[in-house]
């Protein structure tokens, strides 16, 4: 998630992400008054988002944009940019991913998990610096912490998000812009669901958790609004675990 700091008109938020924890915290910042521009590499799912949070009265707008892929991040906010100012930016072909070999798995993920926040935040931060900063808000996992057997590249993945958020936390912070990293627990999601295929599995997993039941993704979407807030200026290099007291330290 990402929050240029508000100078003369409405800040605008990145939520990279249709469904579920994204989904959630989109509704939630459009809730507190911002421009949320949601995304997806499927122009079903942007509609949907879109149609759903602005049917209930919400300030949001959407486009097609496939994070993995290198030039897609400065579409996505040049095209956050051209909207503030009343314009569209000029048409181009918006990239789909390529259908992925048994190979490409672990390259593909490094690209989604880790590339994409990159490039993105790479992106945004010139529109940042021209407001006078910014707040960057990386989501990761548990999995960052505590690995689940056959899903290493995705582990590592998430593990090196919490890298990421503490070397751009220093990098940025002379332009005032904070960078902090959110790691959701289980939460229901379609992928948390993957995990628990049936109600057995389910209980066997809440037992870990000091709080005994999975969270929702609304449980994420206001530590992000925090984040994000004047509330939390002098927060940067932070990681905030939302996982019901899951073990949580590497």
């Amino acid at each position: 998630m990402l929050r240029p700091l508000p100078l003369h008109r409405p800040w605008q938020s990145l939520s990279l992400s249709t469904h579920r924890i994204g989904f959630a915290i989109a509704r939630r910042l459009a809730q507190d008054g911002a421009h949320v521009v949601v995304n997806s590499w499927k122009q079903q799912n942007v509609d949907q988002a879109v149609a759903t949070l602005q049917g209930e009265g919400l300030s949001v707008t959407g486009t097609v944009c496939h994070v993995g892929k290198i030039e897609d991040p400065e579409w996505l906010v040049a095209t956050v940019s051209c909207r503030e100012m009343g314009t569209e930016p000029r048409g181009r072909k918006r990239s789909q991913p390529d259908p992925p070999s048994l190979l490409s798995w672990t390259a593909l993920t490094l690209d989604i998990n880790v590339k994409a926040p990159a490039l993105v935040t790479k992106a945004v931060v010139p529109e940042m610096e021209k407001r006078g900063g910014g707040s960057v808000v990386i989501v990761a996992s548990i999995a960052a912490f505590s690995p689940s057997p056959g899903l290493s590249p995705y582990s590592v993945s998430k593990t090196a998000l919490l890298g990421l958020t503490k070397t751009l936390a220093i990098e940025l912070a002379p332009r005032n812009i904070r960078v902090n990293c959110l790691v959701p627990g289980l939460i229901k999601t379609s992928f948390s669901r993957m995990l628990c295929k049936d109600k057995e599995k389910e209980e066997r997993m809440k037992e870990i958790l000091q709080i005994r039941r999975l969270g929702e993704p609304e449980d994420c979407a206001g530590i992000v609004s925090f984040l994000r807030s004047e509330d939390a200026s002098y927060i940067t290099g932070e990681t905030v675990v939302v996982g019901g007291g899951t073990p949580s330290r590497l």
